[in-house]
Formats: C-alpha cells, structure tokens, sequence
C-alpha cells in the first residue's frame, strides 16, 4: 500500500528525502472516486518520474450552492487499493480544515479563461479550482503535475495560472480514457441509471461526428447548433453548451482556417451532468 499523509508538514518531509535521493517527482490532483482514467494519470506521470504523489480532497470551493458536494461519492479505501496497484507511492488526504484553516482569505482567479463554457455555466467553480490546484502545487513542489485532458478547460486555465504566477511546475495533460463505447471516464457517470447510459454513450458519437463536418466545411456554427438538437434528440434533458474553440485560449471559432481548435460540451441527463471534447483536425 502506498504511505498515506493528511499534514501538509509530513507531505514536505517526504518529498525533500526524495528530492535528496534524486527523484523526480510528480503529481496527480484527485477528489477521490477513483476510475482507470485517474489511473492513466498516474501512469502518464511514471513516464518521466520516479515517484509520484496523488492527492485526495474533495474541494468545497468548487461546488456551487445547489452541485453535489454533500453527495460526491468518497470511497478511501477503494481508492488506495487502486493507487497501490498502479504504483503510486505517496497519497496526500488532507482535511478541510486543513486546505482552508479558520481565518483562509486567499484567492486565486484566472480573468477570461474562466469566464465561458463551464465558467459561464458553473459561477466561481473555476475560482475554487485554481485556489486548490495553487495550493496543491505550493505544497507538494512537484517537477511535474498531470491533469485529464476530459476537463480541458481546467487543463487550459491550470497552464495560464503556472505560467502568469511563475510556478516551476510542468503542466501535462493526459489523453481523455474512455470506456469501450466512447463515454469519457467520470466520477460522476455512477449517478447513470442503465437508461441513461445507454443515452450517454451516443455523447461522443455526435461529438466526433460534428467535429469531423467542422474539419470538412471550415465553418462551425452551424455545425454546432445541429449537434446540440441531435443530442437533444437522443435523450439528453439540457445542453449547457456545444462550442468549437481555439485550443489555448479558448476563444470562439467561427471560421476554422487551419487554427488548432476543439469541440467542446457539456449535457445534462438524469442526475449527471456530463461534459467531453474533442479535437477539431
């Protein structure tokens, strides 16, 4: 089983003994209710290091007043039980009050990056990421820190924080795992009853089929908007929304012209709200 700290104290021990040994150490931020696809960020962080830390937390400061926070699934157990077998060495599982003591009054926002798609959808939810990813990355001091390319939003404003704060941390993004019908990986596809996931898994089909008629015509709009009916169609109760945008700064497309570009969405159906992307080649 792999060594298990909850004080930030016991975490930097750990990782100067390491540091004196000559290991390169990487990082993988979690909340728990681990599947393969965290697995496969562990894996990705092996790649070019020796010892990897995983953290648990549960963050509060990114659920909204009415999101699942209470209802988050957490299975500790489970969890390390998983990480041992995929080698991890060191799990960080802090309190809250731990992460955010009595008198906490700090925050950490990225201006327009947060501002759209799950930003726009989700007020403050990005707010709350970036607070705990800064102080995860204050904490453990990694050489490497890696993120699921599924939240690529996430993935785009962690990198503009790392580099607009001068953090000495590598920001990799690990390819989306999904399951053998091309649902992307989730904590939150066990809110699915049978019905429902059977719906879900037609996500990325119409995903990757507007993705390809964008590539084809140059000119995405429109493209989009019937995507956003088709999934409509297959079940899906809402669609917060279906955009293609620029893969760094996240800014709309509306003609592609040879720019690097995804498709990103984010549905509701059941109790799950999911979100995915893809490229745009």
């Amino acid at each position: 089983m792999p060594d298990v700290v909850r004080d930030i104290a016991a975490l930097r021990e750990v990782v100067r003994d390491w540091r004196r040994d000559g290991h390169r150490i990487g990082l993988v931020p979690t909340m728990g209710a681990l599947h393969e696809g965290h697995l496969s960020l562990l894996s990705h962080a092996f790649v070019s290091c020796s010892k990897v830390i995983t953290t648990i937390f549960v963050n509060p400061t990114q659920f909204g007043a009415h999101e699942d926070l209470d209802a988050y699934p957490r299975d500790e157990a489970r969890d390390l039980d998983m990480i041992a077998e995929a080698g991890g060495q060191l799990v960080f599982i802090p309190s809250v009050e731990t992460m955010y003591p009595t008198e906490f009054s700090t925050r950490v926002e990225v201006d327009g990056l947060t501002d759209v798609m799950d930003g726009a959808a989700r007020p403050g939810h990005f707010n709350g990421v970036t607070q705990i990813v800064s102080k995860l990355l204050n904490q453990a001091q990694a050489d490497v820190a890696v993120f699921g390319e599924k939240d690529w939003q996430q993935l785009a404003i962690i990198r503009r924080m790392v580099s607009d704060l001068d953090v000495p941390t590598d920001i990799q993004g690990a390819p989306t795992v999904r399951d053998a019908f091309g649902l992307a990986l989730s904590s939150r596809n066990a809110y699915l009853s049978p019905d429902e996931l059977s719906i879900a898994r037609r996500l990325n089909v119409v995903l990757k089929k507007a993705a390809y008629d964008i590539a084809a015509s140059d000119y995405p709009t429109d493209i989009c908007k019937a995507a956003t009916d088709d999934i409509l169609t297959l079940g899906f109760q809402s669609v917060d929304y279906l955009d293609c945008r620029d893969a760094v700064n996240l800014s709309l497309v509306d003609k592609l012209h040879k720019r690097s570009a995804r498709l990103f969405v984010a549905a509701k159906i059941g109790r799950a709200r999911l979100i995915d992307n893809v490229a745009v080649n």
